[in-house]
């Protein structure tokens, strides 16, 4: 296993941005906010809900299921792999990106009980190990890890 694989649930910031090249493929980008609860320590100290924002990149067979199902304020699984890069920006200043490449998108249920909204169907979601196969997976929530990164987004947008 990668040491930069992760495996993140949260709700998406915006609905997806999707680029189709004259090659055919297409790329999806969205943000996803992931929150840590806030909690209260032994001697009183109160530490606020954290949320941390991340940079999701879509591509291959997955961007077709996040153009038609994913939404502002889904709450999805996303597993993929982390990825850093920087660029040069208009003044020259070197910029750097953390993202995660997703090789996996799909919706996160909280229990046995809990259906999707109405109007949306079931998650259909592929992984490159699956080809163009759909199915549905509810992830187990005892098994689900959240990595975070820092960024400087205090509140949720939806």
């Amino acid at each position: 296993m990668s040491l930069n694989k992760v495996i993140l649930i949260g709700n998406v910031g915006k609905d997806p941005d999707v680029r189709y090249f004259d090659s055919g493929a297409a790329v999806a980008n969205f943000p996803l906010a992931t929150s840590e609860r806030g909690y209260t320590l032994a001697n009183g100290t109160v530490v606020p809900e954290r949320t941390d924002w991340h940079n999701i990149v879509v591509r291959r067979d997955q961007v077709n299921f996040v153009e038609k199902w994913v939404k502002k304020g889904s709450l999805v699984q996303v597993e993929g792999k982390i990825r850093n890069r920087s660029y040069d920006d208009q003044n020259g200043v070197k910029r750097y990106v953390t993202e995660i490449h997703a090789d996996r998108v799909e919706f996160f249920s909280l229990g046995s009980g809990s259906r999707p909204a109405e109007g949306q169907q079931a998650a259909a979601s592929t992984s490159p190990s699956q080809g163009n196969t759909s199915s549905y997976q509810q992830p187990n929530v005892s098994q689900a890890s959240s990595i975070t990164e820092t960024s400087d987004a205090d509140d949720l947008p939806f």
